[in-house]
């Protein structure tokens, strides 16, 4: 376990005492107090097994650096305002090591967690959640998770599955590339990608001609030039839709499909919560920042975190309050704006706590494009537009 604490504290001066004069008048009279905010950052992935294509691994403390940026982020105004932060981190190496610090770190007082854990093990917790507790996921995209499977006190800085696929399919109907070939890989995390793309091409009126599993063990990195082009044989199609979370065999798939078509989905052209090509509104700084910390790029998993954190940051700043029931019902209110850097404010879904994002279109050296794009209208938000919305989903947390 490790402990990551940020503070300062005003010291008396002759040279700065006009400067605190002026800046503590201005603040409400609880900034003259120390208020603590402690936040608990808890971690597991199940091992995946070997991968055939290995050159791009995930870091293993993807996550936990984004969550220490958004507390040194948070510290930096919090300094001025008596706000100390302090993050308590734990990477397990088991689902039941993971749920056990869950439950001591709230015996210690911790109210607001950033859980970076499969869908079961989040599921888990939030079955051993004190009422006063606020988890916020930045790991588990499923989808159940935000129509079925909610919890009043579960927030999602994760984008679902279906705001992701959604993303890709507004994409491909807006170039008119109608027709797709779908591949999908043996995990369940392949699977749940999968089904979330059906539903979404669906949803935009992309065609799937070819649905087809992908069963073959044999090692790729010597058979790909002759397997894939007779495995993706078709009449024609637009592209080649990859769902393959953990890599297995995605990475082989464009430049030896039967016709000469892009690759998208996820490997190819990819929607993500973030990546490193990411670089307007500001988000060329952040990447800066985080570069500087962890000595490598930004993910979509450490974005997540990032978000969480910087929400109760965000909170904390405007309410004055840290306890989870005020956070999280200033982060209800039409008053929360989050500045993420994605070019717009963001706020959360009232029905399952979902925070609205655009999604980045990446290939693994530029951007292509971010969704949602214009044309496709909602009668809230065109934000909605991406993943399940408040009609498909039987969540209500916020009603």
């Amino acid at each position: 376990m490790f402990h990551y604490v940020f503070h300062s504290r005003f010291r008396s001066s002759l040279v700065v005492a006009a400067f605190l004069l002026t800046a503590l008048t201005a603040l409400p009279a609880a900034a003259t107090d120390t208020l603590n905010v402690h936040v608990g950052y808890l971690q597991w992935k199940p091992d995946t097994g070997p991968v055939l294509s290995n050159i791009l691994p995930e870091p293993k403390d993807a996550g936990l650096r984004g969550a220490e940026l958004a507390i040194a982020d948070n510290s930096t105004t919090g300094k001025f305002m008596g706000h100390r932060y302090e993050l308590t981190t734990h990477v397990a190496d088991s689902e039941q090591a993971a749920i056990t610090e869950f439950e001591a770190l709230q015996r210690q007082g911790v109210q607001m967690f950033v859980a970076n854990v499969p869908a079961s093990t989040l599921a888990a917790m939030m079955n051993k959640a004190n009422a006063d507790t606020l988890v916020f996921n930045a790991g588990a995209a499923d989808d159940t998770l935000r129509t079925r499977e909610c919890n009043s006190n579960l927030l999602h800085t994760i984008p679902s599955y279906a705001m992701l696929t959604d993303a890709l399919n507004q994409w491909l109907q807006l170039r008119r590339w109608n027709e797709v070939f779908l591949i999908t890989g043996p995990t369940a995390d392949d699977l749940a990608w999968a089904d979330a793309f059906r539903r979404s091409a669906k949803r935009f009126g992309v065609k799937i001609i070819e649905d087809k599993p992908w069963t073959f063990d044999a090692d790729l990195r010597r058979t790909a030039a002759r397997e894939l082009p007779l495995f993706t044989q078709a009449k024609d199609y637009d592209a080649v839709v990859v769902a393959d979370v953990r890599g297995d065999f995605g990475e082989y798939v464009p430049f030896n499909t039967w016709l000469p078509r892009p690759v998208v989905g996820t490997q190819g052209m990819s929607p993500v919560a973030w990546h490193r090509v990411v670089e307007s509104w500001g988000a060329a700084q952040l990447q800066s920042r985080f570069q500087e910390l962890a000595g490598r790029n930004m993910n979509s998993a450490d974005y997540a975190a990032w978000a969480a954190v910087r929400s109760m940051g965000t909170a904390v700043t405007q309410t004055g309050q840290a306890d989870a029931s005020s956070i999280r019902q200033f982060i209800f209110s039409d008053r929360f704006q989050l500045a993420a850097f994605k070019g717009r404010k963001l706020n959360y879904r009232q029905w399952n706590g979902q925070l609205r994002q655009p999604i980045p279109l990446i290939h693994p050296r530029g951007l292509v494009a971010t969704a949602p794009f214009e044309g496709f209208i909602h009668p809230r938000t065109e934000m909605d537009t991406l993943g399940f919305d408040e009609p498909e989903s039987t969540c209500r947390i916020n009603g």
